[in-house]
């Protein structure tokens, strides 16, 4: 909706108002009509789109999906919940959870070709290069979800990596650890197969745990998407040159892997770890606040949120759910719990607003559930991809939409003359 303009120089831009959040100003004849492009590195203050599936209020500490409090869907709902929500625009019926449930659930097994695949990389290769890899395979084994103009293509698509993923994660850490892969038993929930194609082994029954099971949901359900990130943005710039949906995928799992996006979590689990014990929190406090020390605290402050990340607080409750369930005395979460209430309550923390994020204690809920640390990043984009095939969808399906195609501030030399190599 456009209320007003801004005038730059002796030219109007008009000014559009979202359902809720900062006005922008439409710039997108800026160039044609002042001959200047705009400088903004890591798009910090750029509009790339126009979206409805998340809004984030950073300085407020509010994550929105379609409207819905992410503590509340992460509290009440199922990723399940959410996945169709994000896909439909709508919370589900029970009716149509079902049916949406059952869709998920037909998908879930990989074409057996790709088992071999798996056999293509060395034991030790990690889990997140074999995503990448096995990912973009997809679109050589499945044709008929390729063709981007059909909705109903694109659908089936969506719904093959939402269900695919478990099950391609799953078989990249057995691979890892040199045990057989599991089918997937549909029987159970979107989260319960996991665990199990996971944990299980051939010659034992798998148990699914309610307490881990409810914790990995959330996980989930917290991880699934957050508005035009990097992985996202990726998944929508490679979307935008007509790019096949397996391979856009890949293009966000590539990006996740990047430490400053998806493994956060697990450099928050290591500081822990090195830390310790709770009484040595204040030497290490000392140490974050010495701007000689290259020592800094991870699992604090986040590039979005200025207050308290919400996803945390849920995170908080379910790690002591899942180390009570497990028997688990683990000193790494005394030590999360002593730090976090040192520093809510530390004035240079409190300044700074290095609040706790939903990554200072994931990666102790995973670690507890028995996943290794390389395993993290890919758990992100399992959950992640829900909102990626969603961005997808919503961006194939914008008629404004173009091509990406940044542009730069050049500061290489002006144009000068060849000169061959024997003058040189």
């Amino acid at each position: 909706m456009t209320d007003s303009t801004l005038k730059l120089g002796d030219k109007d831009y008009p000014v559009r108002k979202g359902s809720v959040g900062p006005e922008v100003v439409d710039i997108r004849k800026f160039y044609a009509q002042s001959g200047m492009f705009t400088y903004d590195p890591g798009f910090t203050s750029t509009a790339s789109c126009e979206s409805g599936l998340t809004y984030i209020d950073g300085d407020a500490g509010v994550l929105l999906h379609r409207g819905y409090p992410i503590d509340q869907l992460a509290e009440q709902s199922s990723f399940m919940e959410v996945a169709y929500l994000l896909l439909n625009h709508e919370l589900p019926s029970k009716d149509e959870l079902d049916k949406f449930s059952y869709t998920i659930s037909r998908h879930t097994m990989l074409h057996e070709q790709l088992a071999q695949f798996y056999r293509g990389f060395r034991r030790d290769a990690h889990p997140m290069a074999i995503m990448c890899g096995v990912v973009g395979a997809l679109s050589a084994f499945y044709h008929d979800s390729t063709d981007i103009t059909d909705p109903q293509q694109r659908m089936i698509a969506s719904h093959r990596l939402i269900a695919k993923m478990p099950t391609i994660a799953a078989m990249a850490y057995k691979y890892s650890v040199g045990q057989p892969f599991l089918y997937p038993d549909n029987s159970l929930s979107y989260t319960g197969n996991f665990l199990r194609m996971t944990f299980g082994v051939p010659a034992e029954e798998y148990v699914v745990d309610p307490v881990v099971e409810a914790a990995m949901d959330k996980i989930f359900i917290l991880h699934a998407d957050h508005e035009q990130n990097a992985s996202t943005s990726t998944v929508r710039l490679a979307g935008s040159s007509g790019a096949n949906p397996f391979a856009c995928i890949a293009a966000g799992i590539a990006c996740l892997w990047g430490p400053a996006h998806g493994g956060a979590n697990e450099a928050a689990l290591n500081m822990l770890r090195e830390i310790g014990r709770p009484e040595r929190i204040p030497e290490y406090i000392a140490r974050a606040k010495n701007k000689d020390d290259p020592f800094r605290l991870m699992g604090f402050g986040h590039r979005v949120y200025k207050n308290f990340d919400p996803r945390a607080k849920v995170l908080s409750k379910a790690a002591s759910d899942v180390l009570d369930s497990l028997g688990i005395n683990d000193p790494v979460l005394d030590t999360a719990r002593e730090l976090e209430r040192i520093a809510l309550s530390d004035p240079y923390f409190i300044d700074k607003k290095l609040y706790p994020n939903v990554d200072f204690y994931s990666g102790v809920i995973l670690s507890a559930i028995g996943f290794p640390t390389t395993m993290f990043t890919v758990l992100f984009a399992l959950a992640r991809t829900v909102g990626w095939v969603a961005q997808w969808n919503e961006m194939i399906s914008d008629p404004d939409q173009k091509i990406g195609r940044p542009r730069q501030l050049y500061t290489g030399p002006t144009q000068r003359d060849y000169v061959p190599v024997s003058q040189r």
